[in-house]
């Protein structure tokens, strides 16, 4: 078995509103070994990207902040960190993709100014050096005539140009850990493809670690080795990707599975709406939505392994 590089152990993110604490992250545990890709599904709104904001400690302050838990990087518990040491893991030894890469990417810049003030703060190069290294991480993540591009800026880029940018950007300290939030979000199949072969090619060259955030089942399977499936704040079913894919056994995750569009097939969604995070129900908060649930279902339903490595929050796991 590979080696433990983040373990999240019990975290609980919230945000201070108006109409009191809303719990975005709500008591969860992941594991990410070295050199696999772990994947994290749910709908929007169930706490994937508010888990990656926790992890870098970049969440939104004053309102945002983890009430408890830890977040163990190789041993080294995130939460406790002073900031100055979280800047020096932050971008270098654990990276980020960002979802939007036009609005990730300052406009007022070219590339490769910013790559290379990347490289510049973590890696201490000089501007010659930074912008020689800026070059060949354009050209690494496959971007053609990689020393004329570094002069551009992101609005001269097409969606999938901008966002081998990012990559590039998150690769060049070799970082041990890449978070990935929905890096093929907005873009068209055939550049899809091209970005999830290029992200599972240099985990492999650099053995770095890669935390996915996605909707998308389909890249899921294509990539991940294991899988985290969350739902309003909880984690509600986690397992290797193809004993998931195989046995899922909670019922959001069923639920999710039938979503999918089929060839000749009617769309089969998932009826009702995520509940609002202030006002969850009382137990399974997808009880609401589920078609086995019963009365047992208003208690906190127990997290339990059902086979091996394969664990499910439910009372009646499908499965």
């Amino acid at each position: 078995m590979n080696g433990v590089v983040l373990e999240i152990r019990g975290l609980r993110t919230q945000f201070d509103t108006r109409a009191g604490a809303l719990t975005a992250v709500d008591r969860i545990d992941l594991l990410l070994r070295r050199g696999e890709t772990l994947g994290l599904v749910g709908e929007s709104g169930c706490g994937k990207s508010v888990t990656a904001l926790s992890i870098l400690q970049l969440l939104p302050r004053p309102s945002g902040r983890i009430a408890e838990g830890e977040i163990l990087f190789e041993g080294r518990d995130l939460v406790k960190m002073k900031t100055s040491e979280m800047r020096r893991i932050r971008g270098n030894e654990i990276s980020m993709i960002f979802q939007e890469p036009m609005t990730s990417l300052n406009p007022v810049y070219t590339v490769g100014f910013q790559i290379e003030e990347v490289l510049r703060r973590h890696r201490g190069m000089g501007k010659k050096e930074a912008r020689a290294e800026a070059k060949n991480m354009l050209g690494l993540v496959g971007i053609p005539e990689p020393e004329s591009r570094l002069d551009d800026y992101p609005h001269q880029m097409s969606g999938g140009m901008r966002q081998r940018v990012m990559i590039a950007m998150a690769l060049s300290c070799h970082p041990k850990i890449m978070i990935a939030d929905e890096p093929t979000t907005a873009l068209d199949v055939t550049i899809q493809a091209q970005i999830l072969e290029l992200i599972g090619r240099l985990k492999e060259e650099i053995g770095m670690s890669v935390l996915l955030i996605t909707h998308d089942l389909g890249v899921v399977a294509e990539i991940a080795q294991q899988v985290a499936v969350m739902y309003a704040g909880k984690v509600v079913e986690s397992a290797e990707v193809g004993e998931l894919f195989a046995r899922p056994s909670h019922p959001y995750t069923v639920g999710l599975f039938n979503s999918l569009p089929k060839i000749g097939g009617a769309l089969n969604p998932i009826p009702g709406v995520v509940p609002s995070l202030l006002h969850l129900p009382a137990g399974c908060a997808f009880r609401e939505r589920c078609a086995v649930a019963d009365e047992e279902c208003a208690e906190e339903p127990p997290w339990r392994e059902i086979s091996a490595g394969h664990r499910v929050r439910c009372r009646k796991p499908m499965g």
